[in-house]
């Protein structure tokens, strides 16, 4: 079977960073697996449904720009970023020690600790907040609802920075139903915005959120 990495859209997506692509798609699919940050069932769909689905997100974010990916886990999407823009500086947030320790080896494995640092904490510890906050971009994926993913994000970001969030098929519903809250967290209203369609088999749904004002500050 052909590798999925040597696929026509994974080389035009990475480049000449798709070696980086496939030792960070092995690693997911070896380790990975046996650490239970990636379910087994996962491994046909590893590329269209993770590493692919992430690397479109890229194009949402400016050259040289910071971002932190907030509840990392097994480096979707930040890893993947980091893969495909070298020009991103990347800061992995993740809690648990177990995630923390495989997302440090896979850095090193793919020689990217001049890019990617990887932090452990909680996104509204107040340590994460003075080791990566006042940036422009914050990452997550499948993390929590959007309204508390708002309540940790936002304060990381500084005024007119953005929340790219990446959602599932509820992604309209949960905008709505957390409208209010966005609002009195300080967030614009949120847009939705799907990344590589007509490209990828599987798109990103992404929710965009800005910070409009100081966190908790009603406008």
């Amino acid at each position: 079977m052909t590798d999925p990495g040597l696929s026509p859209v994974a080389r035009r997506l990475f480049g000449d960073r798709l070696p980086l692509a496939v030792r960070l798609a092995d690693q997911l699919a070896t380790a990975g697996i046996t650490r239970g940050l990636i379910g087994p069932r996962e491994l046909a769909r590893l590329w269209d449904r993770h590493l692919l689905n992430c690397a479109v997100v890229a194009d949402l974010v400016p050259d040289g720009a910071r971002v932190v990916d907030v509840g990392s886990g097994a480096g979707l999407p930040g890893l993947v970023l980091a893969c495909r823009r070298p020009d991103l500086r990347v800061d992995l947030v993740e809690p648990l020690q177990r995630r923390v320790t495989f997302l440090a080896e896979t850095v090193d494995l793919l020689g990217l600790d001049d890019q990617v640092r990887v932090v452990r904490g909680r996104a509204e510890d107040a340590d994460v907040l003075s080791k990566v906050g006042g940036g422009r971009w914050v990452t997550a994926r499948a993390v929590a609802p959007l309204g508390q993913l708002v309540r940790w994000c936002l304060p990381l970001l500084a005024e007119g920075g953005t929340l790219l969030a990446m959602k599932g098929a509820r992604a309209a519903d949960e905008v709505e139903d957390s409208r209010t809250e966005v609002r009195a967290l300080g967030g614009e209203n949120a847009e939705i915005v799907r990344c590589g369609e007509g490209l990828v088999h599987a798109p990103a749904t992404v929710v965009v959120i800005r910070r409009r004002a100081l966190f908790g500050r009603h406008a």
